[in-house]
């Protein structure tokens, strides 16, 4: 068990409580945690294996939170697809699958195990090495843009319904327009409503024009392995989820795509789709990873 200590193993698998799981992939991966897949894991100090990890977070017999790190993707996998359709599934790693314990969660967990103590970190004598916790989200930043594009992606036809496609209208041959709409909120950047709908500049906002150029250059130098992820959507469509140094694109190869950025605090800021948009989506969508 390569790059742990056996004793936090012995802790962390000595009647754990399995409270959730959830997939660490260069196709799936918690977003908060970084912009692409290397990132994702360098925040937990793994090394980006091609595969990737599932991560099992739970309780000891003693309350204190650890996550379970395991090489046995497909077991993860079936079971989270089994949890969200609402059946039982236990969730029991062999322990030769299992690859480290960490102390603590890298995640926001809101349920904790029955019958033991509250939640808290593992004692410093047996954990080796500081405990994990989820990153800040309390003000806007890198973490809660990510999270803001998760959820647009979650409700798309939320965020769509909003927008106005007259608003895109421009001169020929001029940028297409993106559009500003505050996100009431930045936890939930579902919540936002289209009465903080600021307009449309007609030369375009700098900051898209800037993502839209990185993301281009994406198609012609292969970014870090995750920056590019396609998903399912409706009908011959795919959900395309970029992100890059500050900023995260959420589309639909079919429709239009949202901009969020970590200079613009709550502002997303739609792209129509104009004669550009579609051939990049396009080949963002050729070169993205995709889930197995």
């Amino acid at each position: 068990m390569a790059g742990t200590d056996d004793e936090a193993v012995a802790a962390a698998e000595d009647a754990l409580y399995v409270l959730t799981a959830v997939l660490l992939t260069p196709a799936q991966f918690p977003s908060v945690l970084g912009d692409d897949y290397p990132e994702a894991c360098a925040a937990l100090g793994l090394a980006p294996l091609a595969d990737g990890y599932g991560l099992v977070l739970g309780q000891d017999g003693e309350g204190a939170r650890w996550t379970v790190v395991i090489d046995d993707v497909s077991l993860v996998a079936v079971a989270i697809a089994s949890w969200d359709c609402g059946m039982e599934y236990e969730l029991s790693p062999d322990e030769r699958a299992v690859v480290t314990a960490l102390p603590g969660w890298p995640l926001a967990v809101a349920v904790a195990a029955p019958g033991v103590p509250a939640p808290h970190d593992p004692a410093p004598e047996v954990a080796d090495r500081p405990a994990l916790s989820p990153p800040d989200t309390s003000s806007w930043g890198p973490a809660q843009r990510r999270l803001g594009a998760d959820e647009i992606a979650l409700q798309w036809a939320t965020w769509r319904e909003q927008i106005n496609d007259a608003a895109f209208s421009a001169p020929e041959g001029e940028q297409k327009a993106e559009g500003q709409e505050e996100a009431e909120g930045q936890e939930k950047a579902e919540e936002s409503s289209s009465e903080g709908e600021k307009g449309v500049p007609r030369s375009g906002h700098p900051g898209v024009r800037r993502v839209l150029a990185e993301a281009r250059a994406y198609v012609d130098a292969s970014p870090p392995l995750g920056r590019v992820r396609s998903s399912f959507a409706p009908g011959d469509a795919r959900t395309l989820r970029a992100d890059g140094p500050g900023w995260s694109i959420v589309a639909r190869t079919d429709d239009i795509a949202f901009v969020l950025l970590d200079e613009e605090p709550g502002e997303v800021l739609p792209v129509g789709r104009g004669p550009e948009l579609p051939g990049l989506l396009e080949a963002l969508d050729k070169m993205a990873v995709r889930p197995f």
